[in-house]
Parts: structure tokens; C-alpha cells; sequence
């Protein structure tokens, strides 16, 4: 019963949650009805409850940790457990992604195929740090919201404002996946995995994802402007005040002391991004149903 209960925590439901941001984001563009409402529910527990998990899992079965990974400080021993269950989410995934629509379900097997040749040992992308940050930036950013847009509307909208969008997705997670890997440079370099985060250093962490995020919120402004919805950007404006207040104290800490980069600082980050991220995108979301 014990490697099944180790299997479970290694698929790391919880910290599947923090990738909820580009759900919520895609709902920007997306009309929400009574017709559209449960394939909504239904896509946000796919990906959330299935797909991320099962990724989370593969990546752990390959990597074997002995330190912290994302969301587990002390992640439990590998075992085939982990492997079977992995199975039984990937199943459940295609099927009922395919049962919501099979454009969505097609998607999502291509989703799963990149998330795994991250980590699968006769490929594995994360030896290589710009091939695994553009698998992840383009996948878990554009990829995803597309898919979840294909997924409750049904068809793919290419219009410049939801292209401008789905590319301001992948830009704020440029901005932060370098930051979830900044904990971990020392197990990275003993595994040969030269992740961007390691490649950049402490310092060149912070600043590349201060850089991209900059960039993803002046195109997101842009794009408001352009649809005329410029009002919505004081909300998302409001709700990164404390991820900017964090995210700069918590730079000037590792500037000073290196040991600061640590499991506990950069999870902190990430739940505060996420939590943040999302309200703004939900607030945005009800904002613009009474405006325009």
C-alpha cells in the first residue's frame, strides 16, 4: 500500500494546480455559457487532475530524485507503481478528452508525446536548454491555451487578438519555468541536465524572468488596447503587485546569499504567481462580461 501511496504523491496533483494560470487565461476569448459551462469543468479537470499529473510522474519515474522537485521538499522513493499509474492517467486522459471533442483529444496526445520526451531517457529534451525551455514555453503556454479554447468552444480561433494572447502565454511561462529550476542547479549538473536556470546563473535567472515577464504584460496591454479592452489591465495590474513585491525582495535575498535560491523560496513563488495570476485572469474574465 505504500508504493501505491508513493506513486500518488510523486504525480504531484497539487502542483499541477500551479499551471491553472493559462486555463484561466483562455477563458479570456472564450464565451462561457450553459452550453459551454460543463465542457469547461470538464476540460480544467482533464488537464489539471490528469494530464499535468501524469507528466509530473513521468518526469519523477526518469529523474529519480533524491532532493526537492516542484511541490514535494522530500519526494518519496520510484517505484513500477508510479509507472502503472502513470498508464491509467494517460488512458483516462485521451479518453475523456476525446469523449469532450476529438480535435481536443488529438491535442492532448500531442501535449502528452512532448511532455514525455522531456524527460525519456533516449530523448530527453531537458539535457538540452533551449530545446526543453521551448518545449515547455510553447506547450504549457500557446499549445495549452489553444487546447483548452478547442476544448469548451469546440473550434480554433486564429484571430491576431487571441494569437497575441496565446503568445503572451508563453511568455509569462518563459518568465516562469527558469524560476522553478533555480533550486535544483546543483542535482541538474551532477545528472548532465543543462537546464536554462543553470545555464544562466542565479542572477541571470531573475533577470531573464524579469525581462519576460515585462515583455508578456506590454504585449498583453497592447492587445487590450487593440480589442479595446484596455480597462481590464488596472485589474492584472493590481493583483502582481505583491508577485513583483516578492519576486524583487526575494532577489535582492539571493544577490546576497546564494542559499536563498531554496525549494521554500522558489514554492512560495509559485504559489503566489499562481494564485495571483488566476484571480486577475477570473476577475478579468467577470469584468469583461458586464463591460463589453
Amino acid at each position: 500500500m505504500s508504493g501505491f501511496t508513493n506513486a500518488v504523491i510523486l504525480l504531484r496533483i497539487p502542483f499541477s494546480v500551479f499551471l491553472m494560470p493559462v486555463f484561466w487565461f483562455a477563458l479570456l476569448n472564450v464565451a462561457i455559457n450553459t452550453d459551454t459551462a460543463l465542457d469547461a469543468l470538464w476540460v480544467f479537470a482533464i488537464v489539471h487532475l490528469l494530464v499535468y499529473p501524469a507528466s509530473n510522474g513521468f518526469n519523477s519515474y526518469f529523474d529519480k530524485d533524491e532532493g526537492s522537485i516542484g511541490g514535494l521538499e522530500k519526494p518519496p522513493a520510484v517505484s513500477k507503481n508510479l509507472l502503472w499509474l502513470i498508464y491509467l492517467f494517460d488512458f483516462l486522459s485521451v479518453a475523456l478528452s476525446a469523449f469532450v471533442d476529438i480535435k481536443f483529444g488529438i491535442a492532448i496526445v500531442g501535449y502528452m508525446l512532448v511532455s514525455k520526451a522531456y524527460s525519456w531517457p533516449p530523448i530527453r529534451l531537458k539535457k538540452y536548454p533551449l530545446l526543453s525551455t521551448l518545449s515547455v514555453v510553447v506547450f504549457q503556454g500557446a499549445f495549452m491555451y489553444f487546447a483548452v479554447q478547442l476544448g469548451i468552444s469546440h473550434q480554433l480561433d486564429f484571430s491576431l487578438d487571441n494569437c497575441l494572447l496565446a503568445l503572451v502565454a508563453s511568455l509569462f511561462l518563459a518568465g516562469s519555468y527558469p524560476i522553478t529550476q533555480i533550486y535544483q542547479h546543483r542535482e541538474d549538473q551532477q545528472r548532465g541536465d543543462q537546464t536554462l536556470s543553470l545555464k544562466l546563473g542565479l542572477k541571470g535567472t531573475f533577470i531573464f524572468s524579469g525581462f519576460a515577464f515585462a515583455l508578456a504584460s506590454i504585449l498583453l496591454a497592447l492587445t487590450l488596447y487593440h480589442s479595446h479592452k484596455l480597462a481590464l489591465l488596472g485589474v492584472f495590474a493590481l493583483f502582481m503587485l505583491p508577485v513583483l513585491f516578492y519576486f524583487n525582495q526575494w532577489f535582492r535575498r539571493v544577490a546576497n546569499d546564494a542559499s536563498a535560491a531554496n525549494f521554500s523560496s522558489t514554492m512560495t513563488m509559485n504559489k503566489l504567481s499562481s494564485v495571483c495570476t488566476s484571480l486577475a485572469f477570473v476577475v478579468m474574465k467577470v469584468m469583461g462580461l458586464f463591460l463589453y
